[in-house]
């Protein structure tokens, strides 16, 4: 029998028809899409952090002791109205990210006479080959290049540190550099400069610094900044020690 013939006979309603869920599901999308076009639009568009949210010294922080400066290695006038000074792992990933934020510091502060950067050396424990990069760059020093090998060292940084010799890869660095090859090869494997960098790892120490790179901007602790918030916070001290 029939379904049509079957409702006639028994006076059974005719089967309703289904609704339609495409509004539903047109309304959903719609929704979806609203909400990742606002996303977009503060991801894009959120405003330049102001002043006010850059970071302040802690509460009762006492000025870094300017002795200390000796045992790292320092770059700008010793009157310069600001003092940068950086904590870092030559072999820390994250340190080579920030190298070229302080590459640019040096430049456009440094040089002129608006900024001191003090370079403390913090290798840590889990690096190999962090502590004979630092020694590296010591030794390079000896022969007027530290500012070279710092930079060459970050630079390069994915090649030596896996590296087994890394001796060998630094006097390559050195000899590019045109460096008297002997001198700095002899002055690295005597470890000549151990015991500075261990006396610059003291003052990390001293300072309470755990992790690399941290900077302070005269007493201004900034932990992994970029370049925006490091020359932000610099500008302002800036003008503040104009006031």
């Amino acid at each position: 029998m029939g379904e049509a013939k079957r409702r006639k006979e028994t006076g059974a309603p005719p089967p309703r028809k289904g609704k339609s869920n495409k509004p539903l599901y047109m309304g959903i999308g719609l929704l979806v899409l609203a909400a990742v076009l606002l996303g977009v639009f503060f991801l894009t568009a959120a405003p330049e952090p102001t002043s006010d949210e850059l970071p302040v010294a802690a509460p009762n922080a006492e000025e870094f002791p300017a002795q200390l400066d000796q045992f790292g290695v320092s770059v700008g006038p010793e009157d310069a109205p600001v003092v940068v000074r950086e904590f870092a792992d030559y072999q820390c990933p994250a340190c080579g990210t920030f190298s070229s934020a302080s590459k640019r510091l040096k430049q456009e502060y440094v040089e002129a006479g608006k900024v001191r950067f003090v370079y403390f050396d913090l290798p840590l424990q889990q690096h190999q080959n962090a502590m004979s990069a630092a020694q590296a760059a010591r030794c390079a020093g000896d022969q007027d290049a530290y500012w070279d090998m710092h930079d060459r060292l970050y630079d390069s940084q994915t090649e030596w540190s896996g590296s087994n010799d890394p001796v060998a890869t630094f006097t390559r660095y050195a000899s590019d550099l045109e460096l008297e090859e002997r001198r700095f090869r002899r002055c690295l494997t005597t470890e000549l400069h151990r015991e500075a960098v261990e006396r610059s790892r003291r003052v990390a120490m001293q300072m309470r610094v755990t992790s690399t790179p941290t900077v302070l901007v005269d007493n201004i602790r900034l932990t992994r900044p970029g370049w925006g918030q490091l020359s932000a916070v610099v500008e302002r001290e800036l003008a503040n020690n104009a006031d």
